[in-house]
């Protein structure tokens, strides 16, 4: 058997750095090249013809899949943003946004409690098929930043990519793409822009004091299975508020296991401080279309806010009287 000194020296000897396979690489180039040409071939149609609804719904109609990903790309929306914009046109009935993206012409009936997100595949399908859809889609990228119902829900770093001038391939908008794209992951970092901020404003206010971390008891007795909490007020060894918060904006398989974890913690919160409360924040598009997941997860919690105004004036009203303050 080898020593530990000799598998290190291997790995740092034989590393390859950076893993890639040549036939994937030059198939997805191809991809690259064959997006690239479909937005300088919306370039030219944007000279010649000027930046006209009717000539982004053609370029559309005629460049089919590649056409979307090249709009998304010149306007810095990602996919995955465009998906959940579209989960929320789905299940909001406002009149504004209905006309302005002809969501009877395309919209399914379906139970507006069960709605799921559609995959990028159904969205291409829908683009390339129906007329409407199109028009609606359209009708975002060049009045989107102009809509009430935008202006309310989403931060000014996304609503900023609906921009016209990033349509008419003005130098300085498609600067501001590549600035927000290059940026976009340490803003995500920033602790200040994360909704948890305002539980923690609540409780300065408040002047409660509360600690982040692994309850007491549950180090000794359920080293495994417990988790670090957001929230214990007031402190790990006397808790008697314990706080979750989940706020999420994306989907994916782990929210069901997310739920399961929180499910157990309030078994053993239950049995190691049954005189704690147990609440949770629970918010974000990425809940709203994970329902079972999100019936699951709010069942382990004693009460659940979310970051809705009104809620958090619930909230602080909840802590005054649990607290006596």
């Amino acid at each position: 058997m080898k020593t530990t000194e000799e598998k290190y020296l291997n790995v740092i000897k034989n590393n390859t750095f950076y893993y890639f396979d040549d036939k994937f690489e030059e198939e997805y180039e191809k991809h690259i090249f064959s997006v690239k040409e479909a937005i300088l071939y919306l370039k030219n149609e944007v000279t010649s013809k000027g930046c006209r609804k009717e000539v982004f719904e053609e370029f559309l109609s005629k460049k089919k899949d590649l056409g979307l990903k090249a709009i998304l790309a010149i306007s810095g929306l990602s996919n995955e943003r465009l998906k959940r914009l579209i989960t929320i046109i789905r299940i909001v009935n406002h009149e504004e946004l209905n006309q302005l993206t002809y969501k009877n012409k395309w919209r399914e009936e379906e139970n507006e409690k069960d709605v799921t997100e559609w995959g990028t595949q159904k969205i291409e399908k829908l683009t390339n098929e129906n007329l409407f859809f199109r028009k609606g889609l359209i009708n975002l990228f060049f009045e989107g930043s102009t809509l009430d119902f935008f202006k309310r829900i989403l931060p000014p770093f996304e609503l900023r990519k609906f921009s016209l001038e990033k349509l008419n391939f003005d130098i300085n908008a498609l600067i501001d793409t590549i600035a927000r794209y290059k940026e976009k992951g340490s803003r995500a970092a920033k602790g200040m822009n994360n909704p948890e901020s305002l539980i923690e404003s609540i409780l300065e206010n408040l002047s409660v004091s509360f600690e982040r971390g692994d309850l007491s008891e549950l180090i000794h007795n359920a080293p495994i299975t417990k988790r670090t909490m957001d929230f214990i007020i007031p402190n790990k060894k006397n808790p008697h508020i314990i706080i979750e918060s989940s706020f999420l904006v994306t989907t994916s398989s782990g929210q069901g296991d997310k739920s399961k974890t929180e499910i157990s913690i309030d078994a053993l919160i239950r049995t190691h401080y049954p005189e704690a409360h147990f609440w949770g924040f629970v918010d974000g598009i990425g809940w709203y279309v994970r329902k079972n997941d999100l019936k699951r997860m709010v069942g382990a919690y004693e009460d659940v806010f979310t970051f809705h105004k009104e809620e958090l004036l619930r909230f602080e009203r909840q802590l005054i009287e649990v607290l006596k303050i």
